[in-house]
Protein backbone atom coordinates (compact mmCIF):
# COMPACT_ATOMS: atom_id res chain seq x y z
CA UNK A 1 0.00 0.00 0.00
CA UNK A 2 2.96 2.33 0.82
CA UNK A 3 4.48 1.57 -2.65
CA UNK A 4 1.16 2.46 -4.53
CA UNK A 5 0.80 5.73 -2.61
CA UNK A 6 4.20 6.29 -3.38
CA UNK A 7 3.59 5.65 -7.17
CA UNK A 8 0.28 7.71 -6.67
CA UNK A 9 2.34 10.47 -5.23
CA UNK A 10 5.41 10.42 -7.94
CA UNK A 11 2.94 11.00 -10.61
CA UNK A 12 1.59 14.00 -9.59
CA UNK A 13 4.87 15.26 -8.95
CA UNK A 14 5.72 14.48 -12.23
CA UNK A 15 2.66 16.04 -13.92
CA UNK A 16 2.78 19.69 -11.78
CA UNK A 17 6.32 19.62 -11.51
CA UNK A 18 7.78 18.63 -15.29
CA UNK A 19 5.40 17.69 -16.94
CA UNK A 20 2.65 20.82 -17.01
CA UNK A 21 5.34 22.56 -15.31
CA UNK A 22 2.97 24.36 -13.18
CA UNK A 23 5.23 24.12 -10.34
CA UNK A 24 9.32 25.14 -10.83
CA UNK A 25 11.26 22.59 -10.41
CA UNK A 26 14.05 23.68 -8.15
CA UNK A 27 16.42 22.74 -6.14
CA UNK A 28 13.84 23.59 -3.13
CA UNK A 29 10.83 22.02 -4.90
CA UNK A 30 13.29 18.60 -5.48
CA UNK A 31 14.16 18.70 -1.74
CA UNK A 32 10.49 19.34 -0.41
CA UNK A 33 9.25 16.61 -2.55
CA UNK A 34 11.27 14.18 -1.03
CA UNK A 35 10.76 15.59 2.54
CA UNK A 36 6.71 15.13 2.04
CA UNK A 37 6.34 11.41 1.50
CA UNK A 38 8.70 10.48 4.04
CA UNK A 39 6.99 12.35 6.74
CA UNK A 40 3.47 11.53 5.36
CA UNK A 41 4.34 7.53 5.14
CA UNK A 42 5.93 8.06 8.56
CA UNK A 43 2.64 9.61 10.30
CA UNK A 44 0.50 7.68 8.89
CA UNK A 45 2.14 4.49 9.54
CA UNK A 46 2.77 5.55 13.44
CA UNK A 47 -1.46 5.81 13.17
CA UNK A 48 -2.07 2.87 11.74
CA UNK A 49 0.07 1.25 14.74
CA UNK A 50 -2.04 2.35 16.89
CA UNK A 51 -5.52 2.69 15.76
CA UNK A 52 -5.24 -0.42 13.32
CA UNK A 53 -2.43 -2.54 14.67
CA UNK A 54 -1.52 -5.34 13.47
CA UNK A 55 0.77 -8.87 14.17
CA UNK A 56 2.60 -10.69 12.06
CA UNK A 57 2.22 -13.63 15.26
CA UNK A 58 -0.89 -15.25 14.66
CA UNK A 59 -1.29 -18.48 15.50
CA UNK A 60 -4.40 -20.85 15.78
CA UNK A 61 -4.48 -23.09 19.19
CA UNK A 62 -6.48 -26.24 19.42
CA UNK A 63 -6.85 -28.44 22.63
CA UNK A 64 -4.62 -31.43 22.81
CA UNK A 65 -6.53 -34.58 25.19
CA UNK A 66 -3.64 -37.21 26.20
CA UNK A 67 -5.64 -40.30 25.38
CA UNK A 68 -4.63 -42.43 29.06
CA UNK A 69 -6.79 -45.39 30.27
CA UNK A 70 -7.76 -45.87 33.19
CA UNK A 71 -7.23 -49.63 34.05
CA UNK A 72 -3.74 -51.38 32.22
CA UNK A 73 -3.93 -54.69 29.97
CA UNK A 74 -3.28 -56.07 26.59
CA UNK A 75 -4.83 -53.92 23.59
CA UNK A 76 -7.05 -56.60 21.32
CA UNK A 77 -8.39 -54.24 18.91
CA UNK A 78 -7.70 -50.07 17.43
CA UNK A 79 -10.75 -48.71 15.36
CA UNK A 80 -8.86 -45.41 15.64
CA UNK A 81 -7.30 -44.71 12.33
CA UNK A 82 -4.91 -41.90 12.47
CA UNK A 83 -5.34 -38.26 10.94
CA UNK A 84 -9.23 -39.01 10.00
CA UNK A 85 -11.63 -37.00 11.83
CA UNK A 86 -13.67 -38.94 14.55
CA UNK A 87 -17.06 -38.12 16.39
CA UNK A 88 -17.15 -38.11 20.06
CA UNK A 89 -17.97 -41.23 21.12
CA UNK A 90 -16.19 -43.36 18.48
CA UNK A 91 -14.10 -46.15 19.64
CA UNK A 92 -10.28 -45.40 19.77
CA UNK A 93 -9.34 -48.92 21.20
CA UNK A 94 -9.80 -51.79 23.08
CA UNK A 95 -8.20 -53.46 25.92
CA UNK A 96 -8.25 -57.31 26.70
CA UNK A 97 -11.74 -56.88 28.87
CA UNK A 98 -11.41 -60.85 30.42
CA UNK A 99 -9.67 -60.39 33.87
CA UNK A 100 -12.24 -57.68 34.50
CA UNK A 101 -15.14 -59.69 33.29
CA UNK A 102 -13.34 -62.79 35.84
CA UNK A 103 -14.06 -60.00 38.40
CA UNK A 104 -17.13 -59.15 38.10
CA UNK A 105 -18.38 -62.39 38.35
CA UNK A 106 -16.55 -63.61 41.54
CA UNK A 107 -18.20 -60.15 43.02
CA UNK A 108 -21.58 -61.20 41.74
CA UNK A 109 -21.48 -64.57 43.42
CA UNK A 110 -19.63 -63.27 46.39
CA UNK A 111 -22.79 -60.79 46.71
CA UNK A 112 -25.04 -63.61 46.23
CA UNK A 113 -23.41 -65.53 49.39
CA UNK A 114 -23.69 -62.17 51.01
CA UNK A 115 -27.10 -61.38 50.62
CA UNK A 116 -27.93 -65.09 51.38
CA UNK A 117 -25.96 -64.77 54.80
CA UNK A 118 -28.20 -61.60 55.60
CA UNK A 119 -31.22 -63.24 54.85
CA UNK A 120 -30.33 -65.88 57.19
CA UNK A 121 -29.06 -63.94 59.45
CA UNK A 122 -32.66 -62.37 59.44
CA UNK A 123 -34.20 -65.87 60.52
CA UNK A 124 -31.44 -66.33 62.72
CA UNK A 125 -32.66 -63.43 64.47
CA UNK A 126 -36.94 -64.16 64.14
CA UNK A 127 -35.79 -68.00 65.58
CA UNK A 128 -33.80 -66.06 68.43
CA UNK A 129 -36.63 -64.18 69.78
CA UNK A 130 -39.31 -67.15 69.22
CA UNK A 131 -36.99 -68.86 71.58
CA UNK A 132 -36.97 -65.88 74.00
CA UNK A 133 -40.39 -65.48 74.35
CA UNK A 134 -40.54 -69.40 74.93
CA UNK A 135 -38.08 -69.20 77.96
CA UNK A 136 -40.12 -66.12 78.69
CA UNK A 137 -43.60 -68.44 78.85
CA UNK A 138 -41.41 -71.41 80.64
CA UNK A 139 -39.98 -69.14 83.46
CA UNK A 140 -43.61 -67.55 84.53
CA UNK A 141 -44.86 -70.85 84.88
CA UNK A 142 -42.11 -71.91 86.98
CA UNK A 143 -41.89 -69.66 89.01
CA UNK A 144 -46.05 -70.17 89.54
CA UNK A 145 -44.97 -74.07 90.55
CA UNK A 146 -42.03 -72.77 92.87
CA UNK A 147 -44.47 -70.23 94.51
CA UNK A 148 -47.46 -73.56 94.87
CA UNK A 149 -44.55 -75.82 95.86
CA UNK A 150 -43.78 -72.90 98.75
CA UNK A 151 -47.67 -72.41 99.77
CA UNK A 152 -48.22 -76.20 100.20
CA UNK A 153 -44.64 -76.98 102.20
CA UNK A 154 -45.26 -74.08 104.45
CA UNK A 155 -48.68 -75.72 105.21
CA UNK A 156 -46.51 -79.47 105.43
CA UNK A 157 -48.59 -80.65 102.14
CA UNK A 158 -46.34 -80.41 100.11
CA UNK A 159 -42.82 -81.80 99.65
CA UNK A 160 -39.97 -80.50 100.42
CA UNK A 161 -38.09 -81.87 97.32
CA UNK A 162 -40.49 -80.90 95.10
CA UNK A 163 -40.23 -77.30 95.70
CA UNK A 164 -36.33 -77.27 95.90
CA UNK A 165 -36.74 -79.40 92.09
CA UNK A 166 -38.72 -76.22 91.09
CA UNK A 167 -36.64 -73.93 92.05
CA UNK A 168 -33.62 -75.60 90.04
CA UNK A 169 -35.69 -75.85 87.12
CA UNK A 170 -36.55 -71.99 87.59
CA UNK A 171 -32.82 -71.35 87.62
CA UNK A 172 -31.82 -73.71 84.88
CA UNK A 173 -35.15 -71.69 82.97
CA UNK A 174 -33.39 -68.63 83.76
CA UNK A 175 -30.11 -69.44 82.79
CA UNK A 176 -31.82 -70.40 79.55
CA UNK A 177 -33.18 -66.93 79.00
CA UNK A 178 -30.02 -65.33 79.37
CA UNK A 179 -28.31 -66.81 76.79
CA UNK A 180 -31.49 -66.80 74.36
CA UNK A 181 -31.44 -62.68 75.21
CA UNK A 182 -27.27 -62.92 73.97
CA UNK A 183 -28.29 -64.65 71.26
CA UNK A 184 -31.24 -62.47 70.11
CA UNK A 185 -29.18 -59.21 70.92
CA UNK A 186 -25.92 -60.93 69.09
CA UNK A 187 -28.21 -61.17 65.60
CA UNK A 188 -30.01 -57.67 66.22
CA UNK A 189 -26.15 -56.00 66.50
CA UNK A 190 -25.37 -57.76 63.05
CA UNK A 191 -28.34 -56.76 61.48
CA UNK A 192 -27.75 -53.07 63.15
CA UNK A 193 -24.92 -52.22 60.81
CA UNK A 194 -26.72 -51.21 58.13
CA UNK A 195 -25.55 -49.25 55.12
CA UNK A 196 -27.97 -47.61 52.47
CA UNK A 197 -30.05 -49.95 53.44
CA UNK A 198 -27.74 -53.41 52.75
CA UNK A 199 -25.81 -54.73 55.66
CA UNK A 200 -22.76 -53.58 56.09
CA UNK A 201 -20.89 -57.07 54.80
CA UNK A 202 -23.16 -56.45 51.53
CA UNK A 203 -22.94 -52.99 50.78
CA UNK A 204 -18.63 -53.31 50.61
CA UNK A 205 -19.71 -55.93 48.22
CA UNK A 206 -21.82 -54.27 46.40
CA UNK A 207 -19.14 -51.38 46.31
CA UNK A 208 -16.21 -53.74 45.07
CA UNK A 209 -19.05 -55.07 42.45
CA UNK A 210 -19.37 -51.37 41.19
CA UNK A 211 -16.08 -50.56 41.07
CA UNK A 212 -15.36 -53.86 39.06
CA UNK A 213 -18.23 -52.77 36.77
CA UNK A 214 -16.66 -49.31 36.18
CA UNK A 215 -13.32 -50.83 35.24
CA UNK A 216 -14.76 -53.30 32.75
CA UNK A 217 -16.71 -50.09 31.12
CA UNK A 218 -12.68 -48.46 30.54
CA UNK A 219 -11.63 -51.60 28.84
CA UNK A 220 -13.13 -49.44 26.06
CA UNK A 221 -11.54 -46.01 25.22
CA UNK A 222 -14.01 -43.44 23.52
CA UNK A 223 -13.09 -40.01 21.57
CA UNK A 224 -13.77 -37.51 24.29
CA UNK A 225 -15.54 -35.08 21.27
CA UNK A 226 -15.00 -34.24 18.04
CA UNK A 227 -11.67 -34.51 16.17
CA UNK A 228 -8.59 -36.56 14.62
CA UNK A 229 -6.41 -38.96 16.62
CA UNK A 230 -2.89 -38.04 15.58
CA UNK A 231 -0.33 -39.97 14.69
CA UNK A 232 -1.66 -43.26 16.04
CA UNK A 233 1.25 -45.64 16.61
CA UNK A 234 -1.00 -47.97 18.69
CA UNK A 235 -1.19 -51.20 17.86
CA UNK A 236 -3.40 -54.66 18.61
CA UNK A 237 -0.96 -56.63 21.16
CA UNK A 238 0.46 -53.68 22.63
CA UNK A 239 0.09 -53.67 26.65
CA UNK A 240 -0.96 -49.99 28.06
CA UNK A 241 -1.17 -48.94 31.87
CA UNK A 242 -3.07 -45.78 33.39
CA UNK A 243 0.26 -43.61 33.87
CA UNK A 244 -0.20 -39.78 33.57
CA UNK A 245 3.62 -39.65 31.42
CA UNK A 246 2.61 -42.72 29.23
CA UNK A 247 -0.11 -42.04 26.85
CA UNK A 248 -1.54 -44.47 24.50
CA UNK A 249 -2.35 -41.98 22.07
CA UNK A 250 -3.36 -38.24 21.20
CA UNK A 251 -5.93 -36.79 20.45
CA UNK A 252 -6.91 -33.22 18.90
CA UNK A 253 -10.37 -31.65 18.93
CA UNK A 254 -11.80 -29.74 16.49
CA UNK A 255 -12.37 -26.64 18.60
CA UNK A 256 -9.68 -23.96 18.44
CA UNK A 257 -8.53 -20.71 19.98
CA UNK A 258 -6.69 -18.19 17.37
CA UNK A 259 -4.01 -16.06 19.90
CA UNK A 260 -2.31 -12.75 18.21
CA UNK A 261 0.47 -11.39 19.78
CA UNK A 262 0.92 -7.85 19.80
CA UNK A 263 3.94 -5.51 21.32
CA UNK A 264 2.48 -3.76 24.62
CA UNK A 265 2.16 -0.23 23.47
CA UNK A 266 0.15 -1.75 20.91
CA UNK A 267 -3.10 -2.43 22.95
CA UNK A 268 -3.92 0.82 24.71
CA UNK A 269 -6.74 1.88 21.46
CA UNK A 270 -7.94 -2.03 21.59
CA UNK A 271 -11.02 -2.87 23.16
CA UNK A 272 -13.42 -6.34 23.66
CA UNK A 273 -15.62 -6.79 20.51
CA UNK A 274 -13.25 -4.78 17.88
CA UNK A 275 -13.33 -6.05 14.63
CA UNK A 276 -10.78 -8.05 13.71
CA UNK A 277 -9.20 -9.71 10.45
CA UNK A 278 -7.07 -12.64 9.78
CA UNK A 279 -4.53 -14.03 6.76
CA UNK A 280 -3.35 -17.62 6.99
CA UNK A 281 -0.64 -18.85 4.48
CA UNK A 282 -3.05 -22.12 4.97
CA UNK A 283 -5.87 -20.13 2.77
CA UNK A 284 -4.16 -18.01 0.40
CA UNK A 285 -6.48 -14.89 -0.40
CA UNK A 286 -8.66 -15.30 1.66
CA UNK A 287 -9.71 -12.66 5.08
CA UNK A 288 -11.35 -14.58 8.09
CA UNK A 289 -13.45 -12.29 9.75
CA UNK A 290 -13.02 -11.63 13.71
CA UNK A 291 -13.51 -10.12 17.02
CA UNK A 292 -11.90 -9.52 19.40
CA UNK A 293 -13.18 -11.77 22.56
CA UNK A 294 -10.65 -10.52 25.08
CA UNK A 295 -6.93 -9.33 25.62
CA UNK A 296 -4.78 -11.46 28.37
CA UNK A 297 -2.95 -8.67 30.38
CA UNK A 298 -0.71 -11.38 31.84
CA UNK A 299 2.01 -12.43 30.55
CA UNK A 300 5.36 -14.79 31.92
CA UNK A 301 7.66 -12.24 32.96
CA UNK A 302 5.35 -10.81 35.41
CA UNK A 303 5.46 -14.05 37.28
CA UNK A 304 7.47 -15.06 40.32
CA UNK A 305 8.05 -18.91 41.10
CA UNK A 306 8.11 -19.91 44.63
CA UNK A 307 11.46 -20.46 45.68
CA UNK A 308 14.28 -20.20 48.21
CA UNK A 309 16.33 -18.03 45.84
CA UNK A 310 16.09 -14.39 45.41
CA UNK A 311 14.48 -13.49 41.99
CA UNK A 312 17.77 -12.16 39.82
CA UNK A 313 17.46 -8.67 38.14
CA UNK A 314 20.24 -9.33 35.76
CA UNK A 315 23.15 -6.86 34.27
CA UNK A 316 19.99 -5.49 31.76
CA UNK A 317 16.75 -5.20 31.45
CA UNK A 318 15.29 -7.99 29.25
CA UNK A 319 13.18 -7.27 26.41
CA UNK A 320 9.15 -6.58 26.84
CA UNK A 321 7.25 -9.82 26.66
CA UNK A 322 4.07 -9.86 24.26
CA UNK A 323 0.49 -9.84 25.42
CA UNK A 324 -1.93 -12.22 24.01
CA UNK A 325 -5.53 -11.17 21.78
CA UNK A 326 -7.94 -13.85 21.99
CA UNK A 327 -10.03 -13.33 18.37
CA UNK A 328 -13.39 -14.85 18.25
CA UNK A 329 -13.97 -15.94 14.66
CA UNK A 330 -17.01 -14.89 13.25
CA UNK A 331 -20.14 -16.84 11.98
CA UNK A 332 -19.44 -16.58 8.54
CA UNK A 333 -16.10 -17.98 9.00
CA UNK A 334 -16.73 -20.88 12.03
CA UNK A 335 -17.10 -23.89 9.42
CA UNK A 336 -14.02 -23.10 8.07
CA UNK A 337 -11.06 -26.06 8.52
CA UNK A 338 -8.17 -23.95 10.64
CA UNK A 339 -4.91 -26.47 11.51
CA UNK A 340 -3.35 -26.28 14.78
CA UNK A 341 -0.60 -24.90 14.79
CA UNK A 342 -1.35 -22.54 11.87
CA UNK A 343 0.24 -19.62 11.84
CA UNK A 344 -0.29 -15.90 9.91
CA UNK A 345 -1.19 -12.19 10.44
CA UNK A 346 -4.00 -10.08 11.85
CA UNK A 347 -4.96 -6.81 11.78
CA UNK A 348 -6.83 -4.88 15.12
CA UNK A 349 -9.25 -2.43 13.49
CA UNK A 350 -10.31 0.16 16.74
CA UNK A 351 -12.89 2.80 16.43
CA UNK A 352 -10.67 5.81 16.18
CA UNK A 353 -9.56 7.29 12.32
CA UNK A 354 -11.69 4.42 11.13
CA UNK A 355 -11.08 6.58 7.83
CA UNK A 356 -7.53 5.33 8.09
CA UNK A 357 -8.18 1.29 8.15
CA UNK A 358 -8.95 0.65 4.20
CA UNK A 359 -4.99 1.10 4.33
CA UNK A 360 -4.06 -1.65 6.66
CA UNK A 361 -6.84 -3.88 5.14
CA UNK A 362 -5.40 -3.11 1.54
CA UNK A 363 -1.90 -4.37 3.25
CA UNK A 364 -3.23 -7.20 5.19
CA UNK A 365 -5.27 -8.97 1.57
CA UNK A 366 -1.91 -8.06 -0.36
CA UNK A 367 -0.13 -9.90 2.33
CA UNK A 368 -2.73 -12.69 1.87
CA UNK A 369 -2.40 -12.90 -1.92
CA UNK A 370 1.25 -13.24 -1.92
CA UNK A 371 0.87 -16.59 0.28
CA UNK A 372 0.09 -18.12 -2.98
CA UNK A 373 4.01 -17.50 -3.60
CA UNK A 374 5.50 -20.62 -2.98
CA UNK A 375 9.52 -19.43 -2.93
CA UNK A 376 11.13 -22.54 -3.60
CA UNK A 377 14.02 -23.64 -6.16
CA UNK A 378 13.13 -27.29 -6.04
Amino acid sequence: MEVLLLGIYSFFVWLFCIKLKWIPWTPVTQITAAIIPIIGLAVLILLLNANAPSSADVRVIKYVVQVIPQVRGRVIDVPAEGNHPMKKGDVLFRIDPTPYQLDVKALEAQLAAAEGSANELREQLKVAKGNTAAVRSQIDLTRLRVKQFEELTATGAGNRFDLEKAQADLASVEGQMASAIATEARAQAQLAAIVDGDLASVATIKANLAKAQWDLTQTVMYAPANGTAINVQLRPGSFVVGMPFAPAMSFVEDEFQVIALFQQNELFQVQPGDAAEIALPTHPGRIIKARVESIVWAQGQGQLAPSGMLPGTGPAPLPPGRFAVKLDIEPRDRELFLAAGAMGSAAIYTEHLEAIHIIRKVILRVGSYTNYLILKLH
